[in-house]
């Protein structure tokens, strides 16, 4: 270590970083509350699936509806589980050069690509897709995907939620970035997950 380079002990305790790490911890807790929330969508998901199947195959009765909401439970936990596995490191990375930075080198990429390319990102597509949802919602915008029609603005604000979600996670892991980078540790550490 350099002497330039402080400790992380001694970092914790100037008050911006007792602010930051306050953040980060609270971004953290509600990102990981709202990603258990959003795997509930599952629940929905398979009753439909199930109730479907049995209507079709059973009693010879398929549904108009299972379909949509199969559709759209998947899709929004698709969408909204994004800052939860932005939070725990599920994302795609190319580890084959990863795994050779230091920590603070992958601070600065991150740390770079948080601020000038993820963050203004986010706040682009939340700005354009709730504009979409508010005009949903005016317009009483349906589905024409199957008999049932149901109403596509509750779908539709799943994006700029997403969006939001992301961008407030992305807050944290700008920090965490930021703490790698004058510290040269990382700040939490994801376990490494192999598909």
């Amino acid at each position: 270590m350099s002497p330039s380079t402080p400790t992380s002990q001694s970092l914790r305790s100037t008050p911006f970083w007792l602010r930051s790490i306050a953040l980060i911890r609270t971004i953290d807790h509600w990102s990981d509350r709202f990603g258990y929330l959003v795997m509930l969508t599952f629940i929905p998901m398979i009753l439909a699936a199930v109730y479907e199947v049995v209507a079709r195959y059973v009693f010879s009765a398929p549904t108009s509806w299972s379909t949509d909401v199969t559709f759209m439970a998947n899709g929004s936990m698709f969408m909204l589980g994004g800052a939860y596995a932005l939070l725990k490191g599920a994302h795609v990375r190319t580890d084959i050069y990863w795994d050779t930075f230091t920590e603070r080198t992958k601070g600065r990429i991150d740390l770079i690509t948080y601020l000038v390319f993820f963050l203004p990102t986010m706040a682009l597509i939340f700005f354009i897709s709730a504009e979409s949802a508010v005009h949903a919602f005016q317009i009483q915008e349906r589905s024409n995907a199957s008999l049932w029609q149901p109403l596509l603005w509750p779908f539709r604000a799943v994006i700029p939620m997403t969006a939001l979600l992301l961008f407030i996670q992305g807050i944290s892991e700008g920090l965490k970035s930021y703490w790698a980078v004058l510290t040269n540790e990382p700040f939490t550490t994801h376990e490494k997950i192999d598909i």
